[in-house]
């Protein structure tokens, strides 16, 4: 058989009936009709049926047909036959002919699968295979098999396709695409550097690149004024059900631009991807800033394929008689509540207060919630009787409430609180109520987020990357509360509640840029050692640029309705960040570690954490992950003096004494102070502001296992 003269299945139609032809594929199923033969073959294009009958096919080619099975490789000479009318299956795209086969060779037989790969059924109104139930990690595994069923196939024949779109688009505006390195110099960009040690130069390291940043804004130096790229980009980020160790990203990059030139550029982009996948998006796309998204939705990612905004009714009591909002509004607090508007059938009494109000709320960080449902014209709820009939009035306007709707409200000394909680809640019951529209798509820009955040310690980070360029800069770098008003000339571009991507405008002024470094206390030293060669680009006419970055496996699997972006990228790490396929994470050998420089890093500026030659309260500090104060260290020392003396006695090295069996005394150990009090960062909420997951007053572990 000669492979030059292949023909896909999947390009087969009519028109190739009475052809005599050559296919190569899978067997995909089978069926045996005693004296008939029935095999999918499938290949990359598409599934065709064909047929052994001893009427048509040698004898010895129908013996070996009859050992086939599940995923052998083979290839097939015969003739394209019309099916008989009635026995058509509309299951595959060629299901009107099939191939009645005369010549068979197998090239390769196949073990027993560890799932079924088969997703199409052989005949009219059976049920069709696949590997829904199977277990991910089973998958990814045996990617290699994952990867011949047709839904992966046809995602990431899509997701070429979406790239393809993209580098045709920016090609016709002018932009080029251009590698940046991927062995590259540690920077802090907020999740950690993935580091690769260098055998050339001992006890050295590259990172691997969380994003092109500072390549792209040396090409906007460099006079290319328009710059794209795919860009893989790694992040050792924690981990997270929908987020991967290395992923991709369209990259871009331009100088002489404002926020509205990449509006319309990237808009139109996405216009584009999307229709790739069948979907139309409206133009132009609506725009939020980041304290109107937070505000109404309590996210800086809104979903807004459906209502629930957030009313503010602060002010409504300001003169209440109910003595939960008179506290909370002393304190300085707020109240927010949302409208579900004709739901009150599905939301009893009973849910709402023992579900709702004892569980769910509480889960999402706020203390409890307060609820009303609209019947005959009036609001009703069991603590309806504490507020005056002009807060019940003035409710009812706010809301626009009608009969079946339910009123809820959060009240929280902490804003945070109250928009956190409250925004939780609005994705749970739509959820839960089916409020949120099929196959709607929703973009959004959120813009002019805060420039700064504060830390628990008291000082600021960036909310995106020190390059951003704020929206003035007339402002002390040492004053941080004005800091913290600062707006930044960012953008988000959102969809259906989640973040494609991002960009800002950056900073081209030298000055300036210095002038935020010192913002986030870093030192001459500091800010030479680790932005010198990029600062000092900067001393040689920088143009106006700015740029965005998308997340491309988001985008694909958003724009494929894909569960995870695991199902858009071909070999993806599992939600622990490793690989069941190869296996790797892995250890070395200690030659590799050795042959680096590993196996004794830092000589005599050991690590924290080097026992043979750090001090040993050090050592404590470090393996405890508790930091101790200098005047502590004393007390520490004597401690440590202490166990060494007990430990003796345990070993029986201390003369004839019997080993000790209890070594410690019963004394409690603590540090100063004895008035148990809560932090005040806890009371405002702002302790545990940066966590992914809080469920009460408490940090809540992600879950690992699923």
């Amino acid at each position: 058989m000669l492979f030059p003269q292949r023909v896909f299945c999947g390009q087969l139609n009519q028109n190739d009936v009475g052809k005599r032809l050559l296919l190569a594929g899978w067997v995909d199923a089978y069926r045996d009709h005693g004296g008939l033969l029935f095999i999918h073959l499938r290949d990359r294009s598409g599934i065709m049926q064909i047929v052994f009958s001893p009427e048509i096919a040698p004898a010895d080619v129908c013996q070996r047909a009859a050992s086939l099975r599940a995923e052998y490789c083979i290839a097939v000479r015969g003739e394209v036959k019309k099916r008989l009318e009635g026995t058509e299956n509309p299951n595959i795209e060629t299901g009107n002919i099939d191939v009645m086969v005369t010549a068979l060779i197998v090239l390769a037989e196949s073990d027993a699968l560890p799932f079924a790969i088969s997703e199409k059924a052989m005949v009219a109104g059976a049920a069709s295979a696949g590997a829904d139930s199977v277990a991910e990690d089973l998958r990814l595994e045996y990617r290699y098999l994952d990867l011949r069923r047709p839904s992966m196939r046809d995602n990431l024949v899509s997701r070429h396709r979406i790239f393809q779109c993209v580098r045709e688009f920016l090609d016709s505006k002018g932009f080029v695409e251009i590698e940046t390195p991927v062995l590259t110099m540690s920077t802090p960009e907020g999740a950690r550097d993935y580091l690769v040690p260098s055998r050339v130069h001992p006890q050295n390291f590259y990172a691997l690149p969380q994003s092109p940043q500072l390549f792209k804004q040396l090409l906007m130096i460099g006079g290319i004024e328009r710059y794209f790229q795919l860009a893989r980009c790694f992040r050792d980020e924690d981990l997270r059900p929908n987020r991967q160790p290395e992923f991709t990203q369209l990259d871009l990059e331009a100088s002489f631009i404002d926020e509205e030139f990449l509006y319309n550029l990237v808009e139109e982009l996405t216009v584009r991807m999307f229709a790739v996948g069948g979907i139309t998006l409206t133009r132009p796309f609506p725009r939020i800033t980041y304290a109107e998204a937070m505000d109404t939705t309590g996210s800086d990612r809104p979903d807004l394929r459906f209502g629930l905004r957030f009313i503010d009714v602060t002010d409504v009591f300001s003169n209440t008689n109910y003595s939960i909002f008179r506290q909370i509004l002393q304190r300085g607090g707020c109240i927010k509540g949302i409208n579900i508007k004709g739901q009150s059938e599905k939301l009893s009494k009973n849910v709402l207060q023992n579900e709702y109000a004892k569980e769910i709320v509480p889960s999402f960080g706020a203390k409890g919630m307060t609820w009303m449902r609209a019947e005959n014209g009036k609001l009703e709820s069991n603590i309806v009787q504490f507020f005056s009939s002009q807060e019940l009035e003035e409710l009812r306007k706010r809301f626009g409430v009608a009969d079946g709707d339910v009123l809820i409200m959060i009240a929280d000394p902490s804003y945070a609180v109250v928009t956190s909680a409250l925004g939780q809640l609005r994705l749970h019951l739509a959820n839960r109520l089916g409020l949120i529209p099929a196959d709607t798509f929703c973009p959004v820009w959120v813009t002019e987020f805060p420039l700064f955040e504060a830390t628990e310690e008291g000082g600021i980070t960036s909310s995106h990357h020190p390059f951003t360029a704020p929206d003035r800069t007339d402002f002390d770098p040492k004053n941080i509360e004005e800091l913290l008003t600062l707006r930044s000339r960012a953008y988000d571009l959102v969809m259906n509640g989640e973040e494609l991507g991002g960009g800002s405008i950056r900073i081209s002024d030298r000055e300036l840029q210095r002038k935020i470094f010192t913002a986030l206390g870093l030192s001459e030293e500091e800010t030479k050692e680790k932005f010198g060669f990029f600062l000092r680009a900067f001393d040689f006419g920088a143009p106006p640029h700015g740029g965005l970055a998308l997340g491309m496996d988001r985008t694909v699997s958003m724009i494929l309705q894909t569960p995870s972006i695991r199902e858009v990228i071909a070999f993806p790490k599992n939600r622990s960040a490793a690989c069941p396929l190869t296996g790797a994470p892995s250890t070395v050998k200690r030659e590799q570690l050795a042959e680096l420089g590993l196996l004794n890093l830092g000589g005599q500026d050991v690590l924290p954490g080097t026992a043979e030659k750090k001090d040993r309260i050090d050592r404590v500090s470090w393996v405890s992950r508790i930091g101790i104060a200098a005047e502590e260290r004393a007390v520490m020392q004597e401690t440590l003096k202490q166990s060494d003396e007990l430990a003796s006695l345990a070993a029986g090295k201390a003369g004839n004494e019997e080993p000790a069996y209890s070594v410690a005394p019963v004394a409690n150990r603590t540090r100063p102070g004895g008035a148990a009090k809560r932090s005040p960062l806890s009371e405002t909420g702002q302790l545990l502001r940066s966590t992914p997951y809080t469920k009460g007053n408490y940090y809540k572990v992600t879950n690992i296992l699923e």
